[in-house]
């Protein structure tokens, strides 16, 4: 188990140099973080210093072990639009992005896993048809429009739920949250039902298709032949070996979900991460898109690792085989 971990750990610190090498070559070759701070009327001299300043008059290697040190501490400078120190303005936005997400995360384990089976178990019936087409949909359509949908449907017509913002939100230090208030709830159900409508339908996808292929094996049928009940070989046997699949699925998507919220959050003015990578973005604000940059691949790389920790718990055949080969 030990040297699996240090594996792990070892491919991910290659993984995050990667990308880190990746976002300090925004610093060279997108823009000029001078001219931007200093505008187009500054004096050789003053670009100079200010250069100096920076460290960007240093040789290329050492720039990049500097950028990868303030990294590893968490800083990437200051914002070049909004002058502010990105370390701060990331940690103003992150609990946003993290409620989005893990609220979309819920809902698609929630109503897809169950959806799945039922749609397995169910095979060449109305109700599991229905389900599949709908899946299929979910699939296709693209993020934006069933945001906009939603938001004429349930906003602009019905004039249920609110169309943009975060609501109120509840203080804890730096931490904000608005799942403590009636308003944040509200505010909250039609991004997270359009960012974990593609996630959905893909586990829905995933268990109906997993199930199927385990409810063909050996070990089914025997327990069938044993005169076991349909739900103990359904849920005690078939649903417990299609899990592992749907871990790999979820723990991926669960980064991704974080990373490409970038979409629900501009649709719905939702002040997260991703709607502040679109601002950079639009104004080459390097220092954030960077930042923005390696949080998203540490987030990728602490998921992948706890997938791969959980697949320990729920097969054990992985134990057995991590045993045997070590003996």
């Amino acid at each position: 188990m030990l040297p699996f971990i240090l594996r792990r750990l070892i491919q991910a610190m290659i993984v995050m140099l990667t990308v880190a090498f990746i976002a300090f070559m925004l610093f060279q070759y997108v823009g000029d973080p001078v001219s931007n701070m200093l505008g187009q009327d500054a004096t050789q001299d003053q670009r100079d210093a200010l250069r100096k300043d920076l460290g960007l008059d240093q040789p290329f290697p050492v720039q990049f072990a500097r950028f990868v040190g303030n990294a590893v501490r968490g800083d990437f400078g200051l914002s070049l639009k909004q002058g502010r120190k990105v370390s701060v303005l990331i940690v103003e936005r992150l609990p946003a992005t993290l409620e989005l997400a893990l609220a979309a995360a819920v809902l698609a384990l929630v109503a897809g896993v169950p959806l799945g089976v039922y749609a397995a178990l169910k095979r060449g019936r109305l109700g599991a048809q229905i389900v599949m087409t709908v899946s299929l949909l979910g699939v296709s359509l693209p993020t934006f429009l069933i945001g906009i949908l939603l938001i004429l449907v349930f906003s602009v017509t019905l004039k249920w739920l609110p169309s943009f913002g975060r609501g109120d939100t509840v203080a804890f230090g730096n931490w904000t949250t608005g799942l403590l208030t009636v308003d944040g709830w509200k505010h909250l159900v039609l991004p997270a039902i359009t960012l974990c409508v593609f996630q959905l339908a893909l586990i829905l996808r995933v268990v109906r298709s997993e199930m199927l292929e385990v409810l063909r094996t050996d070990y089914v049928k025997f327990a069938r032949a044993r005169g076991l009940k349909d739900r103990r070989v359904h849920f005690g046997h078939a649903l417990k070996n299609t899990l592992v699949p749907v871990i790999t699925i979820t723990g991926l998507q669960l980064g991704s979900l974080i990373a490409f919220a970038i979409i629900t959050e501009t649709v719905f003015q939702w002040p997260g991460m991703g709607f502040l990578f679109i601002q950079a973005v639009q104004f080459a604000d390097i220092p954030v898109m960077a930042a923005y940059l390696c949080l998203i691949a540490l987030i990728f790389v602490i998921v992948n690792l706890a997938v791969d920790l959980l697949y320990f718990a729920v097969d054990p055949r992985l134990r057995m085989d991590r045993a045997s080969s070590g003996h």
